[in-house]
């Protein structure tokens, strides 16, 4: 009966030195829980309202929110298991090792999802601007975390990566609200280049979607072998680009027509006609 009193006080002192080893790890590394997840809350709160302020795409905010709440979780849970006792050498090494394997399988995913990131939260362009990227030109209808997609005049869907277009080059049509119309009109050496010129100021100034600030440019740009060169510039709203465009084409030969002036013709082009 003594043997068997001395081996349960043996079992009960092995105990009471585990508990009195554990217990403080065990506490500390609970109260390091519950303050890490505390503050893991706060810090995912404080970026969201950041995120907001910097006028964040809404469906970026959720997304990297997550990220971030998940990656410092994970950090948490690993130095809360080391303040137990528990070996994370291994583990880490695992997790790494396939992170590294993920990375290389996803590596076109992740670069498109990185440049959906970099769009999102820079802003380049939003969706309903005309953008020039990657070959193609057309209305922004939609930006996805992989992919922007482009709806073309010609009425095409387009699907671009996003990693090609946020390395590539962007031409941002409407960012500033308003274009330029660059057109070139030819036009004979024996006509009055100043009679020509007035013409087509007063068929700009009866647009009322022409700007006056800056105002529209009408001058001689070139003087060529067959033809005088004459630029016409005027700046627009956006979205009256191309109708204002191709009015004024029509109504500037119609005015050449009224005047009785011709388009001047290369003597070979006239020679094949």
């Amino acid at each position: 009966m003594n043997e068997k009193t001395l081996k349960a006080e043996e079992y009960i002192d092995h105990i009471v030195r585990l508990a009195i080893g554990y217990v403080p790890n065990l506490v500390l590394a609970l109260l390091s829980l519950f303050i890490g997840l505390w503050l893991i809350s706060k810090i995912t709160k404080a970026f969201k309202k950041i995120a907001i302020a910097k006028d964040w795409d809404p469906s970026l905010i959720p997304f990297v929110g997550g990220i971030i709440s998940a990656t410092l979780k994970i950090v948490l849970f690993i130095s809360v298991a080391s303040l137990i006792g528990i070996q994370t050498t291994s583990f880490v090494a695992v997790l790494g090792a396939a992170s590294l394997a993920i990375g290389l399988a996803l590596q076109g995913s992740l670069s498109n999802f990185a440049g959906g990131v970099l769009i999102l939260m820079l802003k380049p362009y939003k969706v309903g601007d005309v953008i020039e990227t990657g070959g193609y030109t057309g209305e922004v209808k939609e930006i996805q975390i992989f992919n922007t997609i482009l709806l073309t005049g010609d009425g095409k869907s387009v699907i671009l990566p996003n990693g090609s277009v946020s390395n590539g080059s962007i031409v941002n049509y409407s960012k500033t609200g308003v274009r330029r119309i660059d057109l070139i009109i030819k036009i004979s050496y024996k006509d009055d280049h100043e009679k020509i010129k007035a013409l087509i100021k007063s068929i700009l100034a009866s647009y009322p979607e022409v700007h006056n600030n800056p105002a529209p440019i009408v001058e001689i740009l070139e003087l060529l072998e067959h033809h005088v060169s004459l630029c016409v510039r005027p700046t627009v709203d956006t979205p009256n680009y191309w109708p204002v465009h191709f009015r004024l084409l029509a109504d500037i030969k119609k005015a050449f027509e009224i005047e009785g002036m011709e388009l001047p013709i290369p003597a070979h082009e006239r020679s094949i006609k």
